[in-house]
């Protein structure tokens, strides 16, 4: 695209970014979050696994604020302050797994909502029958020639959609608050004795929260496209704290309903069930709606998210050239080309061997938290090293947030354990052939230093984790 048609296309204002932060973070996540908690914990855990995540996650997001005001050159959110943080490999790392999260995401998306239709079309099943995979095929592409056709107008398209899929949750919230039974929700309050201490209960909600907070990064990943760089840090955290008050209202109240044990058995979206046993079938019906709904905003929001993070790398030369180049309409065309065959290709993936909603949500989380944490690194960095800061500024208080971040995304690499960070070096491998491509059309060594180390370091542990799955001593 000349430099003429990328002047001319118009700029993302402060509610578009919003709405792509709080579209891309409530998608189906909050329409199973019930049971997805209620699976490994009981009301209290959940409790202070909600506090430590509000406390990381907050963090995280004045962080994202920090590096937009301190370092507006550094644009490509996630993967452009990797990258300046650590080096060319990491950076391209970053936005692989980014990237990966991104449409596996969508992917988790797709089999949820066709679950959610599953109620009035029970072909559907649990969203990976053979029909729902010909359905969320058609749609799928649908979505990729919607995009193609701009990304400022698929982007309002997302705001309107942001809007409308609050209603169901607004609506839930007050129903659920006024059928809330406090006997019900102090019932085996710090949970039964097979969900065991209340350290591990706490780590298994926190997949579940970084899950559903995926998308914080949202304005970050569009900053190149901000008509005000300023709005990329109001945009993260506004949404932030708009989505975490929907988020703990839909996941604590529903113990008032439902015991715990009987939320973990739920189908999912379980939150179509809470409310069924509140007011009826009515009910069932009205957050199903509110999922299909939901979910086809999120998924339009994740196109636009992980089509760009390819875009942004080829920009730099941390992707193959083909990457980086956009059609008549601004659209990153070759990105998302191969963004969709490959949810695509794991669509059909999913119909032969059997994959569910939550194991995706773990793949998909896995994927993203050594970006994270790498990200809560770079503002510590910049924060210690005073850049951007005026002559006498103090920056404690970001070196504290950007500490507290830090922190948080260790914790999280330890509550996912060792296997999903084995897991997601499966798919972090592959992409070194993409960074070697690269690179030599740049004509450029592959590696500086010790690059090389930590290449063989992801590849090993790939074919490692990949034989676990093949013999079963690993799984999702």
């Amino acid at each position: 695209m000349s430099a003429e048609t990328e002047s001319s296309t118009p700029k993302l204002k402060l509610g578009a970014l919003t709405a792509l932060v709080v579209g891309s973070m409530i998608g189906g996540g909050i329409f199973s979050l019930p049971q997805n908690m209620a699976s490994g914990a009981g009301a209290g855990a959940i409790i202070i696994g909600w506090a430590i995540t509000f406390i990381g996650m907050l963090a995280l997001a004045f962080s994202f604020q920090m590096l937009a005001n301190r370092k507006p050159e550094v644009t490509g959110g996630v993967y452009g302050y990797a990258r300046a943080a650590m080096g060319d490999y990491v950076g391209f790392n970053s936005a692989w797994g980014y990237w990966i999260s991104a449409w596996i995401g969508n992917v988790a998306y797709f089999v949820v909502m066709f679950s959610a239709l599953s109620f009035w079309f029970p072909a559907f099943g649990e969203g990976n029958t053979g029909l729902a995979i010909v359905c969320a095929s058609a749609l799928l592409w649908a979505l990729h020639f919607l995009v193609l056709r701009g990304v400022h107008g698929a982007a309002m398209i997302n705001t309107i959609t942001t809007i409308a899929k609050l209603v169901p949750l607004a609506l839930f919230i007050a129903i659920v608050l006024f059928s809330f039974k406090i006997d019900t929700f102090n019932l085996d309050f710090w949970g039964s004795a097979e969900l065991g201490t209340i350290v591990d209960q706490v780590k298994s909600t926190m997949l579940v929260t970084v899950w559903v907070f995926i998308g914080i990064e949202g304005a970050s990943m569009f900053s190149g496209r901000a008509q005000n760089m300023a709005d990329v840090g109001k945009a993260t955290v506004i949404g932030f704290l708009l989505t975490i008050a929907l988020l703990i209202a839909v996941s604590v109240l529903s113990l008032g309903v439902l015991t715990q044990p009987e939320l973990a058995a739920l189908k999912n979206p379980s939150t179509a069930y809470v409310l069924e046993a509140a007011i009826g079938t009515m009910g069932a019906n009205i957050m199903n709606a509110g999922l299909v709904i939901s979910v086809g905003g999120a998924l339009l929001a994740w196109t636009l998210l992980s089509g760009e993070t390819p875009y942004l790398a080829a920009q730099d030369g941390m992707m193959p050239k083909i990457f980086g180049k956009t059609n008549a309409n601004g659209s990153p065309a070759a990105s998302l080309w191969l963004t969709n065959g490959m949810i695509q290709l794991f669509l059909i993936i999913t119909y032969f061997n059997g994959s569910v909603y939550l194991s995706l949500v773990y793949l998909a989380t896995s994927m993203i938290l050594l970006p994270y944490l790498f990200c809560a690194v770079y503002s510590l960095m910049v924060a210690q090293r005073g850049e951007g800061y005026k002559a006498g500024e103090s920056a404690a208080k970001d070196i504290l947030v950007a500490a507290i971040a830090s922190v948080y995304g260790v914790w999280l690499l330890y509550a996912a354990g060792l296997q999903y960070l084995l897991l997601s070096m499966v798919l972090y491998a592959p992409g070194l052939l993409f960074y070697v491509w690269a690179r030599k059309e740049q004509g450029q060594k592959p590696f500086n230093g010790g690059e090389a180390i930590l290449a063989a370091l992801i590849v090993v542990l790939g074919i490692y984790a990949a034989y676990g799955l093949s013999v079963g001593t690993l799984s999702l």
